[in-house]
């Protein structure tokens, strides 16, 4: 029997369910199994008969359709057939990428391992950004049909609508918060008009370090539920650290190897903040959101206290003087 409901949707998932659901998939566990630091999803590697290791992952309930997954599936498809360094989904022995088990839907994945890259180096942002650009040129060649876009309205407005609505920003300072946030998008509206009629192109979507896993081999990427359709560059500054100085040499080094596959548009350098900004407001909704998962309380304790809203208001106040500088300079 179905247990879960949209506030607890893996309440379900025990132990023996992770184990049955991927037996009914057509692999055979060996009781090994480790839950792996995911809170969107539920994310478990599992052991198998012949010694090896899977990966099952088990989408929450609403999130997306299946036509958005199976977009996704396909997209990490085309990738490793064009010998990119994408993990795409296993295929189960009915041919599918997607199946369900009780009231989850789950994708199996092959583990691969891997380090964070050394993003103060200079051949590992060449190496980085050659890659990139290969990833770039494929995903410029059609556009997501199924999956949303990255803009404004759906990580900036949305994102501020329910948090005025949620209860969470405490009442003293509900009013800083609701003139910085709209002074924020206006802000961000400034930025995209700055930078123009850039192509929109397939993005991973949250291409930070802990979704590039290095090897000896080189990185492969993984993680791509987030992928979505917006500017190339969001797939890049999540890879600058740094002051400003060393972000316009990182940025140099990233595209020095990107632009030998796919070309920049040098414009998009006016969304690095902009895109900053509402990622910063797009996680903090994500949490609100995600509240009545028991798992988030437990993992985010300091989220309903008003030290985090004090820090949060700090951190886009600093957003909106950034969004106010002029972009990276490039070194030519």
């Amino acid at each position: 029997m179905d247990i879960t409901d949209d506030k607890t949707p893996y309440s379900g998932l025990g132990p023996d369910t992770v184990l049955d659901a991927v037996e009914s998939a057509g692999w055979r566990c060996d009781g090994r199994q480790l839950a792996l630091n995911s809170y969107e999803n539920r994310v478990y590697q599992i052991g198998l008969e012949e010694g090896d290791f899977i990966i099952a992952k088990f989408y929450r309930a609403g999130r997306w359709t299946d036509e958005s997954i199976l977009e996704e599936h396909a997209f990490t498809q085309e990738l490793a057939e064009m010998e990119l360094p994408a993990v795409p989904p296993l295929i189960n022995p009915d041919g599918s990428t997607l199946f369900t088990y009780k009231s989850f839907r789950i994708a199996l994945f092959p583990r691969r391992g891997g380090r964070a890259p050394d993003l103060q180096n200079e051949t590992t942002l060449r190496q980085l950004g050659r890659l990139m650009g290969r990833i770039h040129a494929t995903c410029a060649q059609k556009p997501f049909l199924h999956r949303p876009e990255l803009n404004i309205d759906t990580f900036g407005i949305a994102s501020y609508q329910y948090l005025m609505e949620s209860g969470f920003i405490p009442i003293s300072m509900e009013t800083a918060y609701q003139s910085l946030a709209e002074m924020l998008i206006d802000q961000a509206k400034a930025c995209f008009e700055r930078a123009g009629a850039f192509k929109k192109i397939r993005l991973h979507g949250d291409c930070h370090i802990g979704n590039i896993l290095w090897t000896d081999e080189g990185p492969h990427f993984v993680d791509f539920d987030d992928a979505r359709m917006g500017p190339a560059i969001q797939d890049l500054w999540m890879c600058l650290s740094g002051d400003r100085q060393e972000r316009a040499v990182q940025m140099n080094q990233l595209l020095e190897g990107y632009e030998t596959f796919f070309e920049f548009d040098l414009r998009e350098l006016h969304l690095i903040e902009a895109l900053r900004t509402l990622r910063i407001m797009h996680y903090t909704a994500w949490i609100a959101r995600r509240w009545d998962d028991p798992a988030f309380p437990r993992v985010f304790p300091w989220f309903d206290g008003p030290r985090y809203w004090d820090e949060h208001i700090l951190s886009l106040r600093e957003q909106a003087a950034l969004m106010d500088e002029a972009p990276l300079s490039l070194m030519v």
